[in-house]
């Protein structure tokens, strides 16, 4: 089982079919990228001398180039190491140095980062900048047969944004990702050929990991020719290459509902939005799906178990006339179909309804375990249990809502208090751009509620106006205790709000 034989099945079904695209223009077609991958195979194996197993990593913005070496890399029966492009020099040398990369890929503008940090990682023997006369000699000679791999061989070794210290190496293999890719025909969708997939995202993450059922149904891969995710380029790219899919965290919905250019969205542009990574609060879902229709569906899933854990469907975010309609939002929907999830205590044993405890999940998407780190894989992977770390309860129809990481929970005076309860309250007041909730040290309760505020350009918002919304909508002892407005949140590369900087403030 190689993850490649999905490249293969469509070139045989999809010839001449556009494979990828820059911007609007064709770039290659499914028969055509087969063989450039083929080849580009013989170079890793013999120009490299690359072995089976052996670690290839790339930095690159998104663009054509980062499927073609993907793939090359599988095809060859290697390991991908995909890195976030706006990492600093010094976590794109940790990852280096920690996953023993033998070659790099990169584009032009990380060329010189990547030379600095190759210094802090003795194993890498070549950088290859996709411009030059080395990456274009790769496409220059005879295709190899596609590498015998075993289903339990490292296929993409995924670090971890790293938010509360080094990231660690998730360790996903063949079997893991086509186990996420079968998933998504199960649980999320099943393009027709001749759709689309416009990367947006950064393709080290959960844009690059929807590219297998894409590309399996002869999607064509678009990559913007800014690189990055510009809302007007997006809106342009969709019109272009219609019957769109597209994999956006909450926060880049939220600046394309908010973006004048969505109004120039045409029928069929878009065919599914899918969501995740980070909170979606209800009031931005409900102005979403006002906008854009009923086009979205949220996904629970992390490094570990790449974008699979629950789901929750268009279908169900279109059941608008169903009483617990805002409930069902406000969750991350119900276990997907190749999944077993429960939540439990500290112990393992499973609670029932209605209880908080932590989530954990079992299936063929979860990780092996953390790469050259027996000591974390022990504590996340339990009798064959992913320990996933984040907190919620299921409702008696098996909807699961996440309250937030465990570390995030807030406990005063002996009470569990949940952070994204309260943020959801406060994005409901129209002059809130966002917010984020943490605790502070309390000498008599343990810890009070403190909420960082990001109010809208122009919008005043007094902290009066935010208690009568807390106190309208939650728990008076939830309410926050401090409000304190800031210009910004800190974010990791990820988009993730990196509480512990928040924390660090108070």
């Amino acid at each position: 089982m190689n993850i490649a034989h999905l490249l293969l099945g469509s070139a045989q079904e999809f010839g001449d079919r556009p494979a990828l695209a820059r911007g609007p223009t064709p770039h290659l077609g499914y028969r055509d990228l087969w063989r450039k991958v083929s080849v580009m195979s013989t170079h890793l194996r013999i120009r490299f001398g690359l072995q089976r197993g052996d670690r290839v990593a790339f930095a690159m913005t998104n663009c054509v180039e980062s499927i073609e070496v993907m793939y090359a890399i599988w095809h060859a029966g290697l390991c991908a190491v995909p890195m976030n492009a706006k990492l600093h020099a010094k976590e794109f040398a940790f990852i280096l140095e920690n996953s023993g990369a033998r070659l790099c890929f990169v584009t032009p503008d990380l060329a010189g980062t990547i030379a600095e940090a190759a210094r802090e990682a003795p194993d890498l023997k070549e950088i290859v900048d996709t411009t030059t006369r080395a990456y274009g000699f790769m496409e220059v000679g005879d295709p190899s047969p596609i590498a015998d791999c075993e289903p339990t061989d490292l296929a993409w070794l995924f670090y971890t944004s790293g938010t509360t210290g080094r990231p660690k190496g998730a360790m996903l293999t063949h079997r893991n990702l086509l186990a996420m890719t079968l998933n998504y025909y199960a649980d999320v969708d099943r393009p027709v050929a001749g759709g689309s997939i416009v990367h947006a995202a950064p393709i080290s993450h959960g844009s690059g990991l929807w590219n297998f059922p894409m590309l399996a149904r002869g999607a064509v891969q678009v990559f913007p020719e800014s690189g990055k995710y510009e809302v007007p380029e997006t809106v342009e790219l969709m019109n272009r290459w219609p019957d769109c899919s597209i994999f956006l965290a909450p926060t880049m919905v939220k600046r394309l509902i908010e973006h004048g250019s969505v109004s120039d969205l045409q029928p069929g542009a878009i065919r599914l939005i899918t969501y995740g990574g980070a909170p979606m609060y209800v009031s931005d879902l409900k102005r979403a799906m006002e906008t854009l229709g009923h086009v979205l569906c949220q996904l629970y899933g992390q490094g570990e178990s790449p974008m699979t854990i629950t789901h929750l469907s268009r279908e169900f975010h279109a059941q608008k006339d169903d009483p617990r309609w805002d409930a069902r939002l406000a969750s991350a929907g119900v276990a997907d179909t190749c999944m077993e999830v429960r939540v439990v205590d500290e112990d393992g044993r499973q609670m029932s309804t209605g209880e908080v405890g932590e989530i954990i999940c079992k299936g063929d998407p979860v990780m092996a375990g953390y790469w050259n780190n027996p000591e974390a894989t022990a504590r996340s992977l339990r009798k064959g249990w992913l320990w996933t770390g984040d907190v919620g309860a299921f409702d008696e129809e098996g909807f699961l809502t996440l309250k937030d990481r465990s570390k995030d929970m807030i406990i005063s005076g002996g009470s569990n208090i949940y952070p994204r309860e309260i943020e959801d309250v406060l994005n409901l007041h129209p002059g809130v751009a966002e917010c984020s909730v943490v605790g502070r040290p309390h000498p008599e309760w343990g810890e009070d509620v403190v909420a960082f505020v990001v109010a809208r350009p122009g919008a005043s918002v007094a902290p009066a106006e935010l208690d009568r919304l807390c106190l309208d909508n939650i728990a008076r002892f939830k309410r926050p205790k401090d409000y304190k407005f800031v210009d910004a949140l800190p974010k990791n590369n990820y988009g993730k709000i990196l509480k512990t900087d928040l924390r660090s403030k108070l």
